[in-house]
């Protein structure tokens, strides 16, 4: 069934917010894990609300930000897996490695979605200090909403059938 705009004719994809059919899979890296934890949590507490069922999430624990990539590029390339959100919290700290870091993961990251053709969502937070980090654990539920608006998106895009059921 087609989805059209009244008057417009033309048809539209958009990822729908329920989670019920999906298998979603978490990346979680280990370092800054006072972060990383509460981040899971709430994007956990995020994909139930959406009625992701607990059966269908996956979460892989890696070492830190580095490590999410090749984790996420797995967890991907499992034909039962329809998205994978990356958590990690990168803090500058006195040299060049927060830098290094944070663009490793995110050219990782971009490229673990553009290979397997999945969605891949970027929820490593970069902060200038740990207060920051901590303010911007609540992000985490967005990227658990955006795994499951991309996982229906890239069903419909897959199918070349839009749903055609009203944006919640």
């Amino acid at each position: 069934m087609k989805t059209t705009r009244v008057g417009s004719g033309h048809t539209e994809f958009i990822g729908q917010t329920d989670g019920h059919e999906l298998k979603i899979g978490l990346v979680v890296s280990r370092f800054n894990q006072y972060v990383t934890s509460r981040m899971l949590s709430t994007a956990l507490e995020t994909l139930s609300k959406l009625q992701v069922p607990e059966t269908n999430i996956t979460v892989v624990h890696v070492p830190g930000a580095f490590e999410l990539p090749s984790a996420a590029r797995k967890l991907a390339g499992m034909s039962d897996i329809d998205s994978v959100i990356c958590l990690g919290a990168i803090i500058r700290g006195e040299t060049a490695h927060f830098e290094h870091i944070s663009y490793a993961a995110s050219i990782g990251i971009e490229r673990a979605a553009a290979d397997t053709g999945k969605p891949v969502i970027f929820g490593v937070l970069t902060a200038y200090n740990a207060q920051q980090a901590v303010e911007r654990i609540a992000q985490s539920g967005d990227y658990a909403l955006a795994a499951v608006e991309m996982g229906n998106l890239t069903r419909q895009l897959l199918t070349g059938e839009p749903d055609n059921t009203e944006y919640n």
